[in-house]
């Protein structure tokens, strides 16, 4: 059986991440350190300035004070660490689509399985919706199971996003690209209880980019999304452009 990492940026006590182990269990080892809290938004990023404390829960998942990346660290370069074939993060509880990837802890986390050099999947919901958790989780499994029939070897990370629906009337998989948003909404003021200004982040902007052939597209159309994601971000069209431009006189 393969020996999978789960991991996500919802919180280990999320829904999500309990319909995915209770997916990939039958089918796989399955070993699940996740945050303490809710840490979306937390992209990339690093506990250096604290210690990190883990926890094993009655359910037996590992629970970290950390972020989504940290778990997977911990989960694959650490005494905490065990033989895994695969990292696999999420279930999200909505969509990560288009720019939302630059901030996602969910592909965040996959994306330091894959740093650590292992096949990495995350998979969101396409949808607010929680009824349908299970749904995505079938499909994971699905993956999973191709995954150690055929094994996939790409050095990038599978971005999975699944409509909210039930499993029997997804109409496919599409492979895609991300698709683009417009700039977020403004950001919005308010008063705490003591009178002092606070702000919160507005609403994520709308659709820019969502040709057929994108996330945002196969999705609304009723499709699971697939997107290949390289941690080399290089834009390699542009670099005889940037050279020429720096070698102008």
């Amino acid at each position: 059986m393969m020996k999978l990492l789960v991991s996500n940026d919802d919180g280990v006590h999320a829904p999500g991440i309990a319909a995915l182990h209770e997916a990939l269990k039958e089918i796989a080892k399955v070993r699940v350190i996740a945050p303490d809290r809710n840490c979306s938004g937390a992209s990339n990023s690093l506990t250096l300035h604290n210690p990190l404390r883990v926890q094993q829960l009655e359910n037996g998942f590992y629970s970290v004070n950390g972020t989504p990346t940290d778990c997977v660290h911990l989960g694959t370069n650490s005494p905490l660490a065990d033989d895994v074939d695969l990292v696999v993060s999420g279930i999200n509880d909505c969509p990560n689509m288009g720019d939302d990837v630059m901030y996602s802890g969910t592909v965040a986390a996959a994306m330091e399985g894959r740093f650590m050099g292992l096949p990495a999947i995350a998979v969101s919901m396409g949808g607010r919706s929680h009824d349908y958790y299970e749904t995505a989780a079938r499909v994971v499994a699905d993956i999973v199971n191709k995954m150690a029939e055929t094994p996939l070897r790409l050095a990038t990370i599978l971005n999975i996003n699944v409509p909210a629906m039930p499993y029997e009337d997804l109409k496919g998989v599409k492979v895609t690209r991300l698709g683009r948003r417009h700039r977020a909404e403004t950001m919005v003021e308010a008063t705490d209880p003591f009178g002092k200004k606070i702000y919160w982040y507005g609403p994520v902007g709308g659709h820019q980019d969502d040709a057929e052939d994108t996330d945002f597209h196969a999705v609304r159309e009723g499709y699971v999304s697939i997107t290949p994601i390289s941690l080399d971000m290089t834009a390699k069209v542009h670099q005889d452009t940037l050279a020429n431009w720096l070698n102008e006189q």
